[in-house]
């Protein structure tokens, strides 16, 4: 497979701004392998897909406010940090991206907040964009991380080009985020509403959660044609044991095993038996998935609309066939549902 295989002229007015009024009124289009049928949907109508005993594989990882504004000392330049991970909570390390990268060298000090009451020191160079931050400060952990917070926003991602706006705080998380790390959303879980869960628990649907981090490894453009020489960044996985019962005795039983984006099934295709069950795994996963592969767990699948050649396409085109997704987009563009991370979503089975 080549990287233009994947190329399509996606028509900027559908790069979602903002989301769906309610979260399970996005518009969902139903994939069929099987058949190749395709339909047109709302995403409460997914509840009429799943019956007793079938699983929805879940991202329970939380968004925190990675985005924040400093200024440079001396020039007082206003400078984008945006928060990737921790890497030393005690001595208040942070790898970060900086924008514009150009100015900040290392030995630079950037000032946070109204009155600059938090101060962080640069002291390393880890990328062109990517810096090693130490914040300066002495208080509590606790007292430190609530100043990252408030100095914080959403980090929406770059297409959307308005400000965050306090409606993002929570539309741009999960209703079952629970564990923080991640400087993005697993969007396709975006899309459910606590009532609609509830719904499909009464339906008897069971849920089994896993926590993938997500980071901009996710987002990063692939820049070789030849796709095997494209290398993705580590995220961080946590699959219970718990997950796997629920997961692997609803595989045994035939029944309907859906992972809830690209996330989930990067996760789950990391940790495979060698008799296709689900394994627990805590580690880190850089599994760059594309056509032609062959899945072990997961045999439906719910997503998002994705970019023009980038790797979460290539994903979903691997599961749902090259040909069948493209034609998918195909008509997904000609009736105009809305892409990217605010967008509509598509129903795999």
């Amino acid at each position: 497979m080549k990287l233009s295989m994947f190329k399509f002229n996606l028509p900027k007015e559908l790069l979602a701004e903002h989301p769906a009024k309610n979260r399970e009124d996005a518009r969902m289009m139903v994939v069929e392998r099987a058949t190749g049928k395709i339909s047109h949907k709302k995403f409460k109508d997914v509840i009429n897909y799943f019956d007793d005993g079938d699983v929805l594989m879940l991202n329970d990882t939380k968004v925190f406010p990675a985005r924040m504004y400093g200024n440079k000392e001396k020039t007082g330049a206003k400078i984008e940090v945006f928060l990737l991970r921790e890497l030393n909570a005690e001595s208040r390390l942070w790898d970060v991206l900086v924008d514009p990268a150009r100015k900040i060298r290392i030995g630079n000090k950037l000032y946070f907040g109204p009155d600059d009451s938090l101060v962080a020191e640069v002291i390393d160079n880890t990328t062109s964009r990517g810096r090693t931050l130490r914040f300066l400060y002495d208080g509590s952990y606790e007292e430190f991380r609530k100043i990252l917070y408030d100095l914080g926003e959403t980090p929406l991602p770059k297409y959307i080009k308005r400000a965050a706006e306090p409606e993002d705080t929570e539309r741009y998380q999960t209703v079952f985020a629970k564990n923080e790390g991640a400087v993005a959303a697993p969007t396709a879980g975006l899309h459910f509403s606590r009532e609609l869960l509830k719904r499909l628990e009464i339906k008897g649907v069971q849920f089994a959660p896993l926590t993938l981090h997500i980071g901009l490894g996710t987002f990063r453009t692939v820049e070789v044609e030849d796709l095997t020489k494209h290398k993705t960044e580590s995220e961080e996985v946590l699959i219970s044991s718990d997950t796997c019962k629920i997961v692997n005795a609803a595989k045994d039983k035939k029944k309907r095993v859906c992972a809830v984006g690209t996330t989930v099934m990067r996760a789950i295709e990391t940790s495979v038996s060698t008799t296709g069950h689900l394994n627990p795994y805590v580690g880190w996963t850089n599994k760059f998935i594309f056509p032609p592969y062959d899945f072990s767990i997961a045999n439906c699948m719910i997503t998002n609309f994705h970019m023009p050649e980038s790797t979460l396409l290539m994903m979903v085109s691997a599961f749902g066939g090259y040909d069948l997704i493209t034609k998918a987009y195909k008509e997904a563009i000609k009736e105009k549902y809305r892409f990217y991370s605010y967008g509509d979503v598509m129903l795999i089975i």
